[in-house]
Order: structure tokens, then sequence, then C-alpha cells
């Protein structure tokens, strides 16, 4: 159980000192999959293309199963849902390092790829669930709105830090040692933190908040104010998926793909940086031109992107482009936080987390195709085509509040 804290305290002492650390940290793996996948097969199967389909059913498993496990954790609790998913894909996760090495056909890696993404456990949607129910229940009123918009600026750059640093050590772990100890590490992550995150105390908190609150109907999440903001974060994970890609298509043409990752990093300062700040910005600018001003920055960083031809100007871009993930991110998760029916934030959450895997499951098969096919110059058009994505929702985002 929670220790009783005065309303005034901070979300920290309410929520323990240790809880932010297991948080992020149990995150990683579900960052590390899909790449982590994509390496490990390239490398034994020797297979761009069937590396590639199966990173997409990784997302194809999250996708399908993952909005189960959110619902699950409304209706039965985090800690009783999480806990065996959790054992059960780091179990997976050491199975796959063995299958993929093996001469199983490749029926079987695809097979395992799938439960693999099923299995994922959902660490962000939920601990998102968490600190909303702790500010709601535990904090005095007065003090909610400010500390509820702090902490999705902070999930939402904790996201992004990790959705930048899990590439980087797959990256780092497949050059330095092996393509498999990435996903075998992955494995050991998952046993160790996201089982500390499930018994974490704070998970009894979101069970309690779920069972005195009737559950609005499951068509509710269908509602259109709520789906613009799933199109829109699956915009970003086509984002992150087709950036990753293509920047690793460019790398290697000029010879250096083994620093991809370490380039792709520079997205993560500016937008860490900003979606923690993101709780500062005045209130006049309202959450909806928040997603679409940083949108378009993230668009016009894309363009660029696109026609750049030399490592120096494509690390610039990077940079620019990671100021608008930031700030879009902290938008939409915001978004879907107000909107989430009643009883079934975790599911909410959950979806949204799903989309980002989703799409950079989806864009890093399609992307590394085209790549390969039609050369590094068009993949590079896909991030562009993904902002484009992320700013259309945001308009249609803004056109549906208006008629509220």
């Amino acid at each position: 159980m929670l220790q009783a804290r005065s309303a005034d305290a901070s979300l920290i002492a309410h929520a323990g000192r240790s809880y932010f650390p297991i948080a992020f940290i149990a995150r990683l793996p579900f960052a590390m999959m899909v790449v982590g996948v994509l390496t490990l097969v390239v490398a034994s199967r020797d297979s761009v293309a069937l590396g590639g389909i199966n990173s997409a059913f990784v997302g194809i498993g999250s996708a399908i199963v993952g909005p189960m496990v959110g619902a699950a954790a409304d209706r039965f609790g985090q800690r009783t849902v999480l806990v065996p998913v959790g054992l059960a894909n780091a179990v997976l996760l050491g199975v796959f390092v063995l299958v993929v090495q093996s001469s199983a056909p490749d029926l079987a890696v695809l097979a395992l790829s799938f439960f693999v993404g099923a299995s994922a456990p959902q660490v962000a949607p939920m601990s998102r669930t968490r600190l909303v129910a702790i500010i709601r229940q535990r904090m005095a009123v007065g003090r909610q709105e400010k500390v509820l918009s702090g902490t999705m600026a902070y999930e939402s750059a904790a996201d992004e830090t990790v959705f930048i640093i899990g590439p980087f050590l797959v990256g780092l772990l497949a050059s330095a040692i092996a393509p498999w100890v990435a996903v075998a590490g992955a494995s050991v992550l998952t046993f160790v933190f996201v089982t500390a995150f499930a018994l974490h105390p704070t998970g009894r908190l979101a069970v309690g908040q779920q069972t005195e609150v009737a559950q609005a109907p499951a068509r509710q999440l269908l509602r259109p104010r709520l789906v613009v903001v799933v199109v829109g974060i699956l915009g970003i994970g086509f984002f992150f998926g087709s950036t990753l890609t293509s920047l690793t298509a460019f790398m290697e043409t000029h010879g250096e793909s083994s620093q991809a990752g370490l380039l792709y990093g520079l997205m993560g300062i500016g937008s860490a940086g900003l979606a923690l700040g993101s709780a500062a910005f005045p209130r006049a600018f309202g959450i909806g031109w928040r997603w679409l001003v940083f949108g378009v920055v993230l668009l016009g960083g894309a363009i660029a992107f696109a026609s750049a031809d030399s490592v120096l100007a494509v690390g610039i871009i990077l940079a620019v482009m990671g100021i608008g993930i930031g700030p879009t991110l902290v938008a939409q998760y915001s978004l879907g936080s107000d909107r989430s029916p009643v009883g079934r934030s975790a599911t909410t959450m959950t979806i949204l987390g799903s989309a980002v895997i989703v799409g950079q499951s989806l864009t890093s098969a399609v992307v590394g195709e085209v790549a390969e096919t039609s050369g590094t110059q068009a993949a590079m058009l896909f991030p562009a085509i993904s902002a484009g994505i992320v700013v259309l929702a945001a308009v249609v985002n803004l056109v549906l509040s208006r008629r509220d």
C-alpha cells in the first residue's frame, strides 16, 4: 500500500522515489524490440526483407493484443495482468534468440515475432494511468491541473527518450558484441524491471480506482475525438520508423552505417528538453494548437531531411526535427488522457502506446524495402509523409474540438 501523504506533497513523494527510475528502465525493452528483432533476423538469416517482415509482425502482435492487455488491466488490475505478461515476454525473447539462429523455418520465426509483440508489456501507458490516478485521488484539487500537465510532459519525454535510446542500445550491442545480445538484453530487462514495476505499490492504487468507477461502453473508444489522437500518434510511430530506417540507408551510402544510431540520438536532445518544458507553455497556447504548431516544425524538418546530401546537414536537421517531436507527443497524450472513456484509462493509453510501435514497425519494413529497391533518396521521403499525417490529424482535431 502507498503511504498516506498530505495532499500538498509532491508527486514523487506520493509515488515513491524508486518509482520513476523503475518505470523508465522498464519501458526500454518495448523500444528495443522492433529494431532488435530486425537486426537479429537480418544478421542470422541474411535477408533484409525477412527482417522487415518480422519487425512488422512484432507491431501487428502489439496492435492486436496490446489493447486487450490494457482492457484486462482496467478490469482486473495492473499487477494481476502485468506479472504474467512480462514473464511470458521475457521467455519469448530468450526463445526467439535461439530459434532465429537455428535451422527452424522462417514461418516459425514469424510466429515468434508476433507473440513477442503480443506479449510486450505496456509499461508506458500503465505508468500514465497510475500517475493520473495518484494525481486525481491523492492531490489537492487546485494543484491537479498543473501537476497533470507536468506529468504528461515528463511521460512523453521519457517515451521519446527510450524510443531513441532503445535503437541506440541495439546498434551499440550488436556492433560491439553480437546482434543476439540486444534481444537477450531486452529479455533480462523485462524480467527484472517489468516485474519490479508490476509489483510496485502504485499498482494497487490503479486497481482501487478502477473497481470504484463504472466502465464506459467500449464503443466510446471509437469516438472521433479520440480516434483522431490515435491517428496522430500513429503518424509519430511512422515518423520514428521511417526516419531511423532511411537514416541507416543514408549513412550506409556514406560508409558509416554504424553511426546511424548516434546520429539518430540528436533528435532526442531538443525533443526531451521541449517535452519537459511543455508544462511552462501559457494556457492560452492550447494543447490542440501546440500539436499543430510543433507538427508543422516536424514537417518542415522532414522536408529538409528528404533533400539533405551531407552528414552534417542531416545532423542539424535531425536536431531541428527533435524540437517538433517532444511537444507534439505531450499534446497527443494529454488529449488522449482527457478524452479517455470513464474506467478505460489503461485501455486508451495502451492503444496510444501500441500505435507508436505499430507505426514504427510497419514503416521500418516498408522503408527498408524501398531503400533496397528504389534507393536512399526515395526512402528519405517517408519521414515527410509521416509528418504530413501528424499535421493533417492536428487540423482535424482542431475542427472536431470547435464543433463541441
